[in-house]
């Protein structure tokens, strides 16, 4: 006895489901042939980025050692890069300092953010430094707050950077990656770091370890808080991380 036919729209409804099912699985053996590619490229770059911090390490001791040798002395190169936190509340600030705080997005105590040295944010930075402390963070220290404290602004919402895809889908466009992209472009103050530092939420750091040194009016050099702590300023971001 011969078989039944199927009416037309079963036999089209059976092509239709059959030509999903393949693109599905053509979907997803190119979308993991994508996944492995760029895990590579993300592998490669971090240990690219890694020789680099190395040789540029061994170069600034090499010059030290010349220097020393020929008698003469090394000079560093001029800082691109500080970390300023914010030590003091909201309690009589004047209105220009106040602006300024503002325009750092330092807008509660402890917040903490990076900004690139030049002309312009110097001067900001000196209108504010008796509200602030600020220096020169370290490789170690950038990739520690990213890592423990990293947030971005996703549609005007703070959200935590657990993995490298929320930082390829807001940050792809501009080549970065990965949080190790992240922490390079920040370190080497690279040409897109305006665009990632605005990603970046200001991070929120905790009192330190044993407290400020109670003495928040005066200036660091004098055995306060405030002002320019220059490499100092690992040691407080280790305590308030």
């Amino acid at each position: 006895m011969a078989a039944a036919l199927k009416p037309e729209t079963q036999v089209k409804k059976a092509k239709t489901d059959a030509k999903i099912l393949e693109k599905r699985a053509a979907d997803k053996a190119a979308r993991k042939v994508t996944s492995a590619e760029k895990r590579k490229t993300i592998f490669d770059r971090a240990a690219a980025y890694q020789k680099e911090y190395t040789e540029a390490e061994r170069s600034v001791i090499q010059a030290k050692r010349d220097a020393k040798a020929s008698g003469s002395y090394y000079v560093d190169a001029q800082e691109k890069l500080v970390f300023i936190v914010r030590i003091k509340g909201i309690m009589k600030i004047p209105p220009k300092p106040r602006k300024v705080l503002q325009l750092l997005r330092l807008t509660q105590i402890n917040a903490g953010v990076f900004v690139r040295l030049t002309k312009a944010t110097s001067e900001l930075i000196k209108l504010a430094e008796p509200y602030i402390a600020y220096g020169y963070p370290s490789l170690s220290t950038i990739r520690q707050l990213l890592y423990k404290r990293g947030y971005g602004k996703i549609n005007k919402q703070r959200i935590a950077l657990t993995d490298n895809a929320i930082v390829e889908a807001n940050l792809g466009k501009y080549g970065i990656l990965s949080i190790e992209d992240l922490i390079h472009e920040i370190y080497t103050v690279g040409p897109n770091f305006k665009q990632v530092n605005n990603f970046l939420w200001p991070f929120k750091l905790s009192n330190p370890n044993g407290g400020f040194r109670a003495r928040k009016f005066q200036h660091f050099i004098q055995g306060g808080d405030f002002g320019n702590r220059e490499e100092f300023i690992n040691a407080l971001v280790k305590q308030m991380n």
